[in-house]
């Protein structure tokens, strides 16, 4: 089983961010660049899978030099070969151009190492611009079947069983390979780097690959917004919840809330 695994390096979004009054845009000063979460889900799925089974998993990523570091912690948790299509301004590709450079990427990549990936597992979204669209444009432009939101995957006999999450519960989908996969976050966490594993992924090398020829971002930014702040609520007292729940109905009353 031939793997690849697409992810991208954000900021860690476990630390509150503010927009920089002057700049307009998110300050990320100190905050640390991480692998995507969802990203995360898609390789821990994966090497699930290639424990299962067999295979190798091939890890890759655009950016700047700073996203070999990432490479490397997905190299000590699974991956077992790495490249960078380096590109300084990663964000400035747009969805369609994200996708342009990761087909040719997979393309260089097949011819490397002479295969052909049998599945691509992308996270479902990214939690800086979270599209949720790569994967799925991805599969269109290659002409592969997709499966979003994935928890859980099973192959055999080149047909791959799906668990697929959805408002209402699950959907199990079957679909022969190669495939594109999204994944949702399923009910395990990723595994942790253990010492021994870190000093091997560090010996491996991150190849870089050419970047696709840049074409026109259709999509601009025109501006950033900060989630608007929730105003402080109303404490009601009394001595009966009769009293209480009078003023409540007067105060949703006089809002026209009925």
């Amino acid at each position: 089983m031939e793997i690849l695994v697409c992810i991208k390096q954000v900021p860690d979004d476990s630390v509150e961010i503010y927009l920089n009054s002057s700049t307009g845009k998110p300050n990320l000063d100190g905050i640390s660049e991480i692998v995507n979460a969802f990203d995360t889900y898609a390789l821990e799925m994966a090497t699930r899978l290639k424990e299962k089974i067999g295979g190798e998993i091939t890890v890759v990523s655009i950016g700047n030099e700073s996203v070999k570091n990432s490479l490397k912690n997905c190299l000590a948790v699974g991956a077992d070969k790495a490249y960078l299509v380096k590109e300084d301004d990663a964000n400035s590709l747009g969805t369609n151009g994200v996708v342009k450079y990761l087909i040719k990427a997979k393309d260089d990549i097949e011819k490397i190492l002479d295969k052909k990936f049998d599945i691509i597992f992308c996270g479902k979204e990214a939690t800086d611009y979270a599209s949720s669209q790569v994967g799925l444009i991805m599969a269109e432009q290659l002409g592969l079947p997709s499966v979003a939101n994935v928890v859980d995957i099973e192959v055999e006999n080149e047909v791959t069983k799906l668990k697929q999450e959805t408002d209402d519960g699950y959907n199990i989908i079957e679909t022969k390979l190669p495939c594109i996969v999204t994944v949702q976050k399923p009910n395990y966490e990723p595994r942790y780097p253990t010492i021994k594993t870190k000093m091997a992924a560090r010996k491996k090398p991150i190849d870089e690959l050419e970047p696709a020829e840049k074409s026109e971002n259709i999509m601009e930014v025109v501006n950033v917004f900060e989630p608007a702040k929730r105003s402080a609520g109303v404490k009601l007292k009394a001595e009966t919840a009769e009293e209480v729940v009078a003023q409540a109905i007067k105060i949703m009353t006089d809002a026209k809330v009925f």
